[in-house]
Protein backbone atom coordinates (compact mmCIF):
# COMPACT_ATOMS: atom_id res chain seq x y z
CA UNK A 1 0.00 0.00 0.00
CA UNK A 2 1.22 3.48 -0.82
CA UNK A 3 0.26 6.05 1.98
CA UNK A 4 0.62 10.18 1.23
CA UNK A 5 2.38 11.62 4.31
CA UNK A 6 3.50 15.41 4.77
CA UNK A 7 6.85 16.18 6.13
CA UNK A 8 8.11 19.45 7.81
CA UNK A 9 11.32 20.67 8.66
CA UNK A 10 12.78 21.98 12.08
CA UNK A 11 15.38 23.06 13.89
CA UNK A 12 15.13 19.43 15.74
CA UNK A 13 14.62 17.73 12.17
CA UNK A 14 12.09 16.44 10.39
CA UNK A 15 8.36 15.87 11.62
CA UNK A 16 6.41 13.46 9.55
CA UNK A 17 2.52 12.62 9.78
CA UNK A 18 -0.04 10.59 7.47
CA UNK A 19 -3.14 12.73 6.95
CA UNK A 20 -4.73 9.61 6.21
CA UNK A 21 -4.42 7.84 9.21
CA UNK A 22 -5.34 10.18 12.04
CA UNK A 23 -2.60 10.78 15.04
CA UNK A 24 0.03 8.52 12.84
CA UNK A 25 3.18 11.18 13.18
CA UNK A 26 6.99 10.55 13.54
CA UNK A 27 10.16 12.26 13.13
CA UNK A 28 13.52 11.55 12.18
CA UNK A 29 16.86 13.60 12.20
CA UNK A 30 17.04 13.40 8.60
CA UNK A 31 14.46 13.16 6.15
CA UNK A 32 15.39 9.74 4.87
CA UNK A 33 15.37 8.72 8.50
CA UNK A 34 11.80 10.64 9.16
CA UNK A 35 10.17 8.99 6.26
CA UNK A 36 11.83 5.17 7.52
CA UNK A 37 10.08 6.18 10.77
CA UNK A 38 6.57 6.72 9.63
CA UNK A 39 7.02 3.41 7.46
CA UNK A 40 6.84 1.64 10.64
CA UNK A 41 4.18 4.08 12.51
CA UNK A 42 1.94 3.14 9.49
CA UNK A 43 2.93 -0.81 10.25
CA UNK A 44 1.81 -0.36 13.81
CA UNK A 45 -0.97 1.85 13.35
CA UNK A 46 -2.58 -0.46 10.94
CA UNK A 47 -2.29 -3.32 13.36
CA UNK A 48 -3.31 -1.88 16.17
CA UNK A 49 -6.83 -1.12 13.60
CA UNK A 50 -6.49 -4.94 12.92
CA UNK A 51 -6.40 -5.90 16.47
CA UNK A 52 -9.14 -3.56 17.73
CA UNK A 53 -11.52 -4.89 14.60
CA UNK A 54 -11.20 -8.55 15.82
CA UNK A 55 -14.24 -10.54 15.41
CA UNK A 56 -16.30 -7.24 13.73
CA UNK A 57 -17.49 -7.51 10.20
CA UNK A 58 -15.16 -5.98 7.80
CA UNK A 59 -15.34 -5.40 4.07
CA UNK A 60 -12.63 -4.56 1.31
CA UNK A 61 -13.86 -1.47 -1.13
CA UNK A 62 -11.60 -0.05 -3.61
CA UNK A 63 -11.52 3.52 -4.42
CA UNK A 64 -9.88 4.76 -7.83
CA UNK A 65 -8.63 8.17 -7.39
Amino acid sequence: MKYKVKIKESKEGFSVWCPGLPGCWSQGESEEKALKNIQDAISEYLAAVEELSKGEKTRLVEVVA
